[in-house]
């Protein structure tokens, strides 16, 4: 590369793994990567989503995809998909995770066990176990990057995403440990997204989308709006960033009074 700018689009070869990769934001960064020169392994619990999304990225890149079904709250899913990357491609360069889950609920006191545990299980419990995994991988060759994806629910909670809530602030914690766990090879970075009109939004309420004018930027943010940032974490344009939290929230929590 010539210039150094040139390092945010210049995935060539690289191995990115996305969770949650085949839909919402996680879809479009997987697009993205691709785009880049990058192998993408898109995994979700519903694996004809991921082969779709792996036709179609092989289809407009010429690069590879694969498609694995994982629930990343399920601990054991987690190790079978480690060891997917590694037989397909030999080794990982980037993991993203990206699923997530928030149940509605109509009070804080009819949350069932089961409901926590889920929730925990997917937004913490499995980044957990995938970090470790990858992450020790990755510096034992040398080089890597994790990104994780949190919420501004992490720093602004609200009495309806509790559990949510307090299972993006532990990403938040997990991003700081890791980033030290695995220094100097591994750098481990979060994004912290906002109101993003994604599938997901198609259920919130009239109210909801109506308060997004009161954002600084006036609108929700669109899918391919994480895109930046998500190639500055994967890039080498981020060698000298590790441990950070990047919100992309159109000014919500700049906003809060």
């Amino acid at each position: 590369m010539k210039n150094p700018e040139d390092a945010l689009t210049n995935l060539a070869g690289k191995v990115v793994t996305v969770t949650g990769g085949s839909r919402g934001i996680g879809k479009e960064m997987s697009m993205a990567f691709a785009r880049c020169g990058a192998h993408v392994v898109i995994a979700s619990r519903k694996l004809e989503n991921c082969e779709a999304l792996s036709s179609e990225i092989t289809e407009k890149t010429g690069n590879k995809a694969l498609p694995v079904a994982c629930h990343v709250g399920e601990w054991n899913q987690c190790d079978v998909l480690v060891d997917a990357v590694y037989e397909e491609f030999g080794r990982c360069d980037v993991l993203v995770n990206n699923a997530g889950m928030s149940p509605l609920y109509s009070s804080l006191t009819e949350v069932t066990q089961e409901l926590f545990d889920k929730v925990m299980n997917v937004n913490l419990r499995g980044p957990f176990r995938l970090s470790a995994l990858f992450g020790e991988r990755m510096a034992n060759r040398g080089t890597g990057s994790i990104i994780n994806v949190s919420s501004v629910a992490a720093a602004q909670p609200s009495p309806h995403e509790v559990p949510y809530g307090a299972a993006k602030a532990g990403l938040h914690s997990f991003t700081k440990s890791f980033a030290r766990a695995y220094a100097p090879h591994v750098r481990v970075n979060c994004i912290m997204p906002g109101p993003f009109l994604t599938d997901i939004s198609d259920a919130w309420s009239d109210q909801t989308l109506d308060s997004l004018k009161q954002l600084p930027l006036g609108r929700g943010g669109q899918p391919e709006e994480i895109v930046g940032a998500a190639l500055y974490f994967a890039s080498d344009a981020s060698s000298f960033t590790t441990g950070s939290i990047l919100k992309i929230d159109g000014g919500l929590i700049a906003s809060a009074s």
